[in-house]
């Protein structure tokens, strides 16, 4: 990727915030017609956008909060999404156990609902509601793809053996599941392949209106350079830094303000055979799900809790991980301790503050607020999830376009990302195919490339023959090729880059394996350098 921008460059629309909803918001708004730039002062989807629970879902428990809008537009997404990048996101089925302990969150309106009407309960969840509950899931958005839901006998269903045995009836549905980071950065290039400015690793120090525009002060921060651009109109899509970009950016008087919800995960090596995802319901009205995760491992999440530093990354606590153990030791026949987590992460979700009582009950709907005092406006971006990015851009871009003429109008609906240029049912076949191609591959690696790159996995690997054609082994089926092609397409000039979020290899790799990789790199790039001034 080009590392130098036009210094003086006029946009249209300058997008502040490189994780799923600024990518989004900029590939939308320059396919109709707009001059985009975007600045993110780290790597892409370096904060929340690569810290989710890795789904496109629903979200079933929102109905308790009866959040049906919410959940509608959720569930109509998920087949589009799927449709439009079939290579990250895939079907994916869920096993809900039944039993009778099972509770409500207190301060849901469904439970209080429930303990007035049914009082001998006491916050149970019956199995009707439940049920009734996935009936709704099934049917408000229009599912095409995916199979609906069906009751499995747990006592003689695969999906039982690894339960304790007092689990004897399960629901079983389906959602889908997406690389949470891929997802950014392809937006990202789909949005500079049609023309937009995309700046990783580059903060907006400040943003002042003067004569009916935005001039916006970047700095490099790899290298300190400063540079004014201009633009009509500005997006703060910063996420959990939104509210500080009011504040000290922007400096604008609006009174809107963002709840940090820390959501934190575990790893652990694969605790079942099956390739399904349980969703287990806590005797406090919680949930958590338990999901398989890069080939080798259970993904255990998430927590809910209040973060108030965002100068501290966030971190899955040892009371977090603890949490989640027991929480998934009231289900599994097999004990998980400390020692059995191979991995964590956590991210903090920027919910809009609307007063909830609890970090859990806090909206995850979004709310997009235009401040157009002192002339140029300016679009505040507060909440969301992943599942909803492409639809939060469309009603971003539904503000944004009285603000110009002539634009084209909804474009994104089943529009493929780059490398997801075939069928939802095809991947199986893409795999095989890329695995007859190049036998040296074998057919985990073809489909870890297939799942990451799709039909660019081809352009990777070029006319190699055999594993040393792509240069240097950097372990876990990393090679050189790969590395160079996402530094050269994907961003990315760390280590970290390549292996937490372009891909999850980190979790198998050493510490001396990690830094040989970033002295690569860096190498790499000063190279590249040194043969640019020429």
């Amino acid at each position: 990727m080009a590392d130098q921008h036009d210094a003086t460059a006029s946009y249209d629309l300058f997008v502040i915030g490189g994780g799923i909803n600024g990518c989004g918001i900029a590939r939308d708004a320059q396919g109709r017609g707009l001059r985009v730039g975007l600045a993110e002062m780290n790597d892409l989807a370096s904060a929340t956008s690569s810290a989710s629970t890795k789904l496109f879902h629903g979200g079933l428990r929102y109905l308790e909060y009866f959040e049906v809008r919410l959940v509608r537009e959720s569930l109509i997404e998920r087949e589009t999404l799927m449709r439009a990048m079939p290579h990250i996101s895939w079907p994916m089925r869920f096993v809900l156990p039944f039993h009778r302990d099972m509770r409500f969150e207190s301060s849901t309106p469904t439970s209080r609902i429930l303990n007035t009407v049914m009082p001998w309960m006491k916050g149970r969840r019956p199995a009707w509601l439940i049920r009734l509950g996935l009936f709704l899931y099934d049917n408000l958005g229009g599912r095409k793809i995916l199979p609906g839901t069906r009751t499995l006998d747990l006592r003689n269903a695969p999906e039982g053996e690894p339960l304790d045995d007092r689990f004897e009836k399960a629901f079983e549905y389906s959602d889908c599941w997406v690389q949470d980071s891929r997802l950014v950065v392809l937006n990202a290039r789909d949005a500079e392949a049609r023309g937009a400015d995309i700046m990783p690793r580059t903060k907006v120090t400040s943003a002042d209106r003067a004569e009916g525009v935005w001039r916006i002060v970047l700095e490099d921060t790899e290298s300190g350079e400063s540079r004014t651009v201009t633009a009509r109109m500005l997006v703060n899509a910063g996420g959990p830094w939104a509210g500080d970009i009011i504040r000290t950016k922007v400096r604008s008087n609006a009174q809107d303000t963002v709840r940090l919800v820390r959501g934190s995960h575990i790893v652990t090596r694969r605790l079942y055979d099956h390739d399904k995802c349980y969703f287990f319901q806590g005797t406090d009205g919680r949930i958590i799900f338990a999901i398989p995760y890069e080939q080798d491992f259970t993904l255990i999440g998430t927590t809910d809790s209040e973060q108030k530093d965002l100068d501290r990354r966030p971190e899955c606590t040892p009371e977090e991980r603890d949490y989640l153990l027991d929480f998934a030791n009231g289900y599994f026949k097999r004990d998980l301790t400390a020692d059995d987590v191979v991995w964590s992460y956590s991210g903090v979700r920027p919910l809009y503050d609307e007063g909830a009582s609890s970090a859990t009950a806090a909206t995850r709907d979004y709310t997009l607020k235009v401040d157009a005092d002192g002339g140029a406006p300016l679009l505040n971006i507060f909440g969301g999830k992943i599942t909803t990015y492409r639809r939060l851009a469309e009603s971003a871009l539904e503000r944004i376009v009285p603000h110009f003429e002539g634009l084209s109008g909804p474009w994104t609906a089943g529009v493929t990302l780059p490398g997801g240029d075939f069928e939802v049912r095809a991947t199986d076949g893409l795999i095989d195919r890329l695995a007859r191609d190049y036998p040296f591959l074998g057919p985990k690696w073809a489909q870890r490339l297939i799942r990451h790159y799709g039909t660019e996995s081809w352009q990777i690997l070029g006319d190699a023959t055999a594993q040393g054609d792509l240069g240097r082994d950097f372990g876990e089926t990393l090679t050189e090729a790969e590395v160079r092609w996402l530094m050269r397409h994907e961003y990315a000039r760390t280590a970290e880059d390549v292996l937490f979020r372009r891909t999850r290899l980190g979790i198998r790799m050493t510490d001396d394996a990690v830094a040989a990789l970033g002295r690569w790199m860096q190498d790499a790039r000063t190279e590249a350098r040194a043969h640019a001034a020429q």
